[in-house]
């Protein structure tokens, strides 16, 4: 077992893993920027090291920085969270040329499942369905309009790196796709340093499916059911839950076969999500794998009861899988929201600042997993989220009453937060009778 591991994030995501090496018996090294000096969940750590200025560029995603602190702290291991440097094959490839074992998938399983392009090869080799469209990467415009007019208008353009909706285009006729390989192209490069674009079918009003996986370093492979992630505004999720609702157990099982299938051809370790669209008629299609945690992993924790970032490090540290695929029990109903630091009412505008006042709400199974606190101050130069509000009930019903009434109580005051939009999201009839799609928040909320 490690004995002292690093982590290269900041935030909820530091905390959470410093909490899990805590009850592990494992030291911990966190690292942090100027604009992080003197956060609170520092304290928690062994030791804590300045890396670089406010800027991610200097900090963050400062990968000599970050082996430097660890050579001086002589970690084992290195926890990169989610963001920033979790699926950076250099970075994975560095950590174990340098002696610190990176707690995630090997580098050569991370290369094949990062690119977008060759995981969606491999998935139709494995015989995992995948949406329509080019075989490869596109090379030509021509080659872009010959595949539209066999496929149909619309047709999603899209970067074969990087991910958060970025580089992904729709076109409704030729004029359209015209434009937005150009766009994507170059806000591919801009993003991500690399312009590869590829072509799929645009499918009308999707839900957004997620299946968590676990697997060791001996060949065991589990998967911990699904999250519906549909919940989202321009590619971004505000509220994930599971199971998915009006989702039929055949489908279930038959979506969290096909992640395993592509973990297993993938030779993948440690934690990892892989994401699917489903139609409305229950056809699903494999998009991509996150080689890393996810944001919203609380949730599968929550009906599982099994703590990822603690098997995590196990993984990492070579151990078996502690439970069998027969062990795995999906209990009950979670549903976790994402509280951002931004205006609903003007365009989702970005609000950091001073948090004033924050009443966090309790209860039975209420959960909510943050670094912030009344007189913290939300930097302008992060993530916006400041926190997941968790539930687990019994069922669903049980599930939204209660995170309307932990929604309710809950007081964030000095900033705008996404409260509001998440309240009348949970209230709507349409998400109550489990009527989703990635389009619903623009459908009835940003007309």
């Amino acid at each position: 077992m490690f004995q002292r591991i690093l982590i290269a994030n900041r935030g909820e995501i530091a905390l959470r893993v410093i909490r899990a090496c805590r009850e592990m018996g494992i030291k911990t090294v966190a690292v942090f920027s100027e604009a992080d000096r003197g956060s609170a969940y520092l304290d928690l750590a062994d030791v804590a090291f300045c890396i670089g200025t406010a800027k991610a560029a200097e900090s963050y995603l400062k990968i000599d920085r970050i082996i430097s602190t660890a050579e001086l702290c002589n970690v084992d291991a290195i926890h990169p969270g989610y963001g920033f440097l979790s699926e950076n094959a250099h970075f994975a490839d560095v950590c174990r040329s340098c002696g610190y074992e990176f707690i995630g998938p090997s580098v050569e399983a991370m290369s094949l499942v990062g690119d977008k392009n060759s995981a969606r090869s491999m998935a139709q080799k494995l015989g995992v369905p995948t949406v329509p469209g080019s075989t490869g990467l596109i090379e030509s415009e021509a080659e872009a309009l010959r595949i539209a007019r066999e496929i149909g208008y619309p047709v999603l353009v899209k970067a074969s790196a990087g991910g958060g909706g970025r580089g992904m285009r729709v076109a409704h006729d030729a004029e359209q796709l015209k434009a937005a390989i150009g766009q994507a192209a170059q806000e591919a490069q801009a993003a991500f340093g690399c312009a590869d674009i590829y072509l799929e079918k645009f499918i009308i009003g999707p839900r957004h499916v997620e299946v968590q996986i676990l697997a060791d370093n001996h060949g065991n492979v589990v998967h911990l059911w699904e999250r519906d992630c549909s919940m989202q505004r321009r590619h971004q999720k505000l509220i994930e839950e599971s199971p998915a609702p009006n989702l039929s157990l055949k489908t279930r099982e038959a979506i969290c076969a096909a992640a395993k299938k592509m973990i297993l051809g993938a030779n993948y370790s440690n934690a990892g999500t892989v994401e699917f669209i489903v139609d409305k008629d229950e056809n699903f299609y494999f998009i991509e794998v996150n080689a890393r945690i996810q944001v919203e992993h609380p949730v599968t924790e929550l009906v599982t009861d099994i703590d990822l970032i603690k098997a995590q490090i196990l993984v990492a540290s070579g151990e078996k899988l502690l439970f069998a695929q027969s062990d795995v029990v999906h209990c009950g109903a979670s549903i976790e929201c994402r509280i951002n630091a931004e205006d609903p009412e003007h365009n989702f505008r970005p609000s950091p600042g001073w948090i004033e006042k924050l009443i966090v709400p309790g209860g039975f199974g209420v959960r909510f997993d943050s670094h912030v606190y009344a007189g913290y101050t939300v930097s302008p130069h992060y993530d916006s989220m400041v926190g997941k509000l968790l539930v687990h009930q019994k069922n669903r019903t049980d599930a939204i009453s209660c995170m309307i009434r932990a929604l309710t109580e809950m007081k964030v005051e000095g900033i705008k937060t996404s409260i509001p939009l998440l309240l009348k999201i949970l209230e709507h009839k349409d998400f109550q009778d489990g009527k989703l799609d990635t389009g619903f928040i623009e459908r009835n909320f940003m007309k």
